[in-house]
């Protein structure tokens, strides 16, 4: 049996449970989008035409609607009731998508994998169970591939705007980590390789941006309560307004897909 695997503070079962909460899943079509560099990425890691793929974490369904572009059929699992909700309602007519209600840690899947991926998901499960799952989905040599979007050219996530996020914050034992590193520390994970797709521009209004984050750990609207909301909401609506123009602001996305042989 493999040693305990120790995870950074700030994600354990009490905050991951946010995600459950109808605030988080109403702003989560606020986040930044995928782009679409990361599908072709991920078709090519499959390796075959057609390949069965598993969604680990895959909430309102944002990497599941492009995986499912180029997957014979795609699983895609979340603990989230709510999450689900929204992901089929997203996806009503499209067929090659079966939506599973369950935690990663206990999801009954019946088949083997071409490619598993966990995009924004992976630091939330249970290493210690899910890396022993792992080699029980994957096919031999298939790979696990953890996929992470982020804003690029961030000039306007200022100091000032850190230092907000840090005082409203809900998730008082969050540390900053690196989850690759913290991965590759585990030593369940044998990375094979890491890319990062180029920047794609987009713009979007000062008022959503705010809004995504509370579709993000530690700002959940149902657990801040309305008055810290308001004044999380107002002070970053201040920090923000010297970069947007009529009220938008010029952002870029970019994502990161890592991928290698669960151990």
């Amino acid at each position: 049996m493999s040693p305990p695997i120790a995870k950074p503070s700030g994600l354990t079962p009490e905050y991951a449970a946010q995600y459950q909460d109808l605030s988080i899943v109403r702003a989560y079509r606020h986040r930044e989008p995928y782009p679409e560099e990361t599908f072709k990425i991920l078709a090519e890691l499959a390796r075959v035409p057609a390949p069965r793929v598993a969604d680990l974490g895959c909430g309102t369904g944002d990497l599941t609607l492009g995986l499912c572009r180029f997957a014979g059929h795609v699983d895609a699992i979340d603990f989230s009731p709510a999450m689900i909700k929204e992901a089929r309602h997203r996806a009503d007519e499209i067929e090659n998508i079966t939506w599973i209600e369950s935690s990663v840690e206990s999801a009954s899947l019946a088949t083997q994998y071409d490619l598993i991926a966990a995009a924004d998901s992976f630091h939330w499960l249970d290493w210690n169970v899910v890396f022993d799952r792992l080699g029980e989905w994957l096919k031999p040599n298939a790979y696990f591939t953890v996929v992470e979007r982020e804003y690029a050219e961030k000039t306007w996530w200022t100091k000032q705007l850190q230092e907000i996020i840090n005082t409203f914050s809900t998730n008082r034992s969050y540390q900053r980590y690196d989850l690759i590193e913290e991965l590759r520390r585990t030593g369940r994970f044998k990375i094979a390789g890491d890319r990062w797709t180029a920047p794609v521009k987009f713009r979007q209004s000062a008022q959503d941006l705010v809004e995504a984050f509370h579709s993000r750990n530690g700002f959940s609207r149902d657990r801040m309560g309305t008055d810290q909301a308001a004044e999380f909401d107002a002070a970053a609506m201040e920090a923000l307004d010297k970069f947007a123009r009529n009220g938008k602001l010029d952002l870029a996305v970019t994502a990161r897909v890592t991928w290698g042989i669960a151990l």
